[in-house]
């Protein structure tokens, strides 16, 4: 999907209007995000959903795909839950989530939930700028482009 973007001349920086079905910073929709989270979920490991889920390369690629949104919807849902204690249940996992709020879009209604704290969640649910680092440790998890570093004993 194209979204169209705008250029605001007095604080010098472009702007959209994203459709509230589509994820943030990542390509997609909220559905397709919230299938592979939920696959992740029922799965034995990380490793055998990203290979079901992406065939298609290798097994490493596969896992930062799957991490990526796996990650930030969880940590969209932790947030929430200690935000609105008692609504969205206690575990940050979507397959609780889906049914407590007895919905099969849980993004979509999560992200209607939570309008008021958009701004600081993490993609693909909220839209806090990629930029926005929390932590040392979220930082360190970052992976560069190209082949992955060689492993360093500590």
């Amino acid at each position: 999907m194209q979204v169209a973007r705008w250029y605001c001349g007095e604080a010098h920086r472009t702007f959209s209007l994203l459709p509230e079905c589509m994820s943030a910073r990542l390509t997609g929709s909220l559905d397709e995000a919230e299938q592979v989270v939920v696959r992740v979920e029922e799965s034995p490991s990380v490793e055998a959903a990203a290979q079901r889920l992406r065939p298609d390369i290798e097994v490493a690629g596969a896992i930062r795909w799957v991490r990526r949104r796996v990650q930030g919807v969880h940590a969209s849902l932790l947030i929430l839950l200690t935000l609105l204690p008692g609504r969205l249940g206690t575990k940050a996992q979507l397959v609780e989530v889906r049914r407590i709020l007895a919905t099969e879009r849980a993004l979509v209604v999560l992200r209607e939930i939570g309008a008021a704290q958009l701004h600081a969640l993490p993609r693909p649910l909220g839209f806090r700028p990629a930029g926005a680092r929390t932590s040392k440790r979220e930082e360190r998890l970052q992976h560069k482009t190209g082949a992955d570093p060689p492993w360093r004993l500590r």
